[in-house]
């Protein structure tokens, strides 16, 4: 790959209003495992390989079977996640292909069935930040260290 600017040091603000967002799902209270399933997804449907790399260890690291991390790319065609996992890896793939699908109302109904509208907020935000964080890695050509 072509070397690209190292955009947290070109632009220090950037990455400071990311790390922001970030924080602020830290504290959301959905439970960690869902939140690296999430950001896993996310960043296999776009492509970006450092963060699949960062968020499939940081996964393992958080007792993430191999199983689940290995089928979660078809995770429709598996039995190995739970009704509230799979409502909200749906929303994932909805809202990361946001041009295609929409974000359609039987997903958003499905996803009221298993978290509080509280839930389905924090749950939006950080999918909308992993998807950020994604075009900063591939905008900017990050590959696994």
């Amino acid at each position: 790959m072509n070397s690209r600017i190292q955009w947290g040091k070109a632009a220090p603000e950037a990455f400071k209003a990311m790390m922001g967002m970030e924080q602020a799902v830290g504290k959301c209270g959905l439970e960690s495992s869902l939140l690296e399933l999430v950001r896993l997804r996310a960043s296999q449907l776009n492509g970006c390989a450092y963060c699949v790399n960062m968020h499939a260890n940081d996964a393992r690291k958080a007792g993430e079977t191999e199983a689940r991390l290995q089928t979660l790319c078809v995770w429709e065609e598996t039995k190995l996640f739970t009704p509230r996992e799979r409502a909200a890896l749906a929303w994932v793939e909805s809202l990361t292909l946001l041009s295609i699908q929409h974000a359609p109302q039987d997903q958003y109904q499905t996803l009221l069935e298993h978290f509080s509208e509280a839930e389905v907020v924090n749950l939006t935000l950080a999918i909308a930040t992993i998807n950020a964080w994604n075009r900063f890695g591939v905008g900017f050509a990050m590959t696994p260290e």
